[in-house]
């Protein structure tokens, strides 16, 4: 098969696909889109497999865990925050295992680019005690996958590949396998898919027995290599992921590197550390994430006379991305040479909403409604719309969580905020929010929704939404929301004031209100239009 080049997230997709994929299932979120993105593209319509995205992950979890019972292959992929969102059908898969491979993609985002938080899903792995690959290049990404759904079957348990920003937005070539073809569908044991209280005790002493079998894998997995520098006994290096470039770019000049434990594989593979330790006084440990494999080193091994250095230490940074540059200090390796960019001075450009964007206009009257209260608090959610923080806006004061404004506005009108607006996106109101109205309209808290409904997920990439225009509406009519507080505004500016006095009279109201913000995003729009 001829070579192709594709993006780190694109290369897991093509593995799982040439592995014998029966059904991918994603809520799109940066950097994990481009894998569902890929698959779509691939799947001809649906005619060579299921490829679809979910209303939130966990969703798009539990549909990848009925494709594996009915012994099927299928992949479920994320970015880190989106596995809080499926932690519960995640923890639990371990214990009833997977039937068909069951392979669990997720995209950290270390440096938070485009996210809340830099968590490091290899917690998740350990925590919920299963196997876990993180490729360090794209060949690996496409190979690692199409052993992650072997490994899965052979084990009898769910998979997670860990993928980092830097590995999932870059490009290399990968070189592909002959496909196999998809696992007809196989029945197991249904008990083992109950977890009544009988079957989860028994399923989950069967899952801690096969620890050690997991510690035998990782030690005698190919992915992962150890090479001794016989001539320095002093220092070396533990690197996993793409850290392990990052690494090997300090040493390209012909001079060779300390003893190399090169760790894609986990539960860590313990006899590989055991051989490394043996060897050198000090290790240095350069991991993409938390510093997982530092914490754990120093607990597996009670280490006394071996040092072990890292993000803990001081000599990596705990926060941020690692560089090229970033690992060279905590090598101890004299810094390059930097160019003096002081005569190129660049003006900071804050990053906003497009213009012509509805969300613009229905900040300005939310702001415009807002003007002769003071003390009021908007919540708002996660979406293009979160940039309503920043200047000129300065319309919000909350982002926490998908679906978490209209939690937090009731919160808040509960402990006596007025008045009390949350913002959120149809799209986020599907993923997270319906729930939450739910709650709000069982007691008719006093508080306004606005619903920015422009008709796509537009801040991944322009995904389908799933409540949007008279759907929406009926879903909220379905909450128990009064029809008479249920109103679609068009946020434009010659809309201005009518749309001003629709929000003032429904803060006025003391109860539950929605005002839904309804214009269709304009990125979607001339993609339509195909300018």
């Amino acid at each position: 098969m001829e070579h192709e080049i594709l993006l780190g997230g694109e290369a897991v997709a093509l593995g799982a696909i040439h592995a014998g994929l029966s059904g991918g299932y994603s809520y799109p979120g940066t950097p994990a889109s481009e894998i569902m993105e890929y698959l779509i593209r691939a799947s001809d319509g649906g005619k060579n497999y299921v490829a679809s995205w979910s209303v939130n992950e966990k969703v798009a979890f539990e549909e990848a865990l009925g494709v594996s019972y009915a012994g099927k292959r299928a992949l479920v992929s994320m970015k880190h925050v989106g596995l809080n969102v499926a932690a519960d059908p995640f923890m639990n898969a371990a214990i009833t295992g997977a039937n068909g491979g069951l392979v669990v993609v997720v995209a950290d985002d270390p440096g938070m680019h485009s996210s809340q938080n830099e968590q490091d899903s290899r917690f998740y792995a350990q925590f919920g005690q299963i196997f876990c690959f993180e490729p360090s290049n794209h060949q690996e990404a496409y190979d690692m996958t199409r052993e992650a759904f072997d490994v899965s079957e052979n084990m009898g348990l769910p998979v997670m590949i860990r993928m980092v920003t830097r590995l999932a937005h870059s490009r290399s070539r990968v070189q592909p396998s002959p496909p196999k073809a998809q696992n007809p569908i196989r029945y197991g044991e249904s008990k083992d898919w109950t977890l009544l209280p009988v079957n989860a005790r028994r399923r989950f002493k069967l899952l801690t027995e096969k620890q050690k079998e997991l510690v035998q894998a990782s030690d005698a997995s190919e992915f992962n290599s150890l090479r001794f520098n016989t001539k320095n006994t002093k220092l070396g290096i533990i690197a996993s992921g793409v850290a392990y470039n990052y690494v090997l770019e300090n040493f390209q000049e012909g001079t060779e590197p300390p003893s190399l434990l090169k760790v894609t594989t986990y539960p860590l593979p313990e006899g590989l550390f055991a051989e490394l330790v043996d060897h050198v006084e000090t290790i240095l440990v350069v991991e993409e994430g938390y510093p997982f494999i530092e914490r754990n080193l120093n607990g597996m091994f009670g280490l006394c006379e071996t040092k072990v250095h890292g993000k803990l230490s001081g000599h990596l940074p705990i926060t941020g991305e690692l560089s090229p540059e970033v690992v060279r200090q905590g090598l101890g390796i004299e810094p390059l040479e930097q160019k003096d960019i002081s005569d190129f001075p660049m003006a900071g450009r804050p990053p906003q909403l497009c213009q012509g964007c509805g969300h613009r206009d229905a900040y300005d009257a939310l702001n415009k409604a807002l003007e002769s209260y003071p003390q009021s608090n908007v919540f708002s959610d996660i979406g293009c719309y979160t940039l309503g923080a920043l200047p000129p806006y300065n319309a919000i004061q909350s982002c926490v969580c998908m679906g978490a404004s209209v939690s937090m506005a009731k919160g808040g009108a509960e402990a006596g905020v007025y008045p009390a607006v949350a913002v959120i996106g149809d799209s986020t109101f599907a993923h997270s929010g319906i729930t939450p109205l739910l709650d709000a309209a069982a007691v008719n808290t006093n508080m306004t929704v606005m619903i920015f409904d422009n008709a796509i997920v537009a801040m991944t990439g322009g995904q389908p939404t799933y409540t949007s225009g008279e759907k929406l509406i009926r879903i909220i009519e379905g909450l128990g929301v009064s029809k008479d507080h249920i109103h679609t505004i068009i946020p434009l500016p010659k809309n201005l004031e009518t749309n001003v006095r629709v929000i003032k009279e429904e803060l006025e109201y003391k109860g539950l209100s929605v005002i839904i913000a309804a214009r269709e995003c304009v990125q979607h729009a001339r993609k339509k239009r195909g300018s």
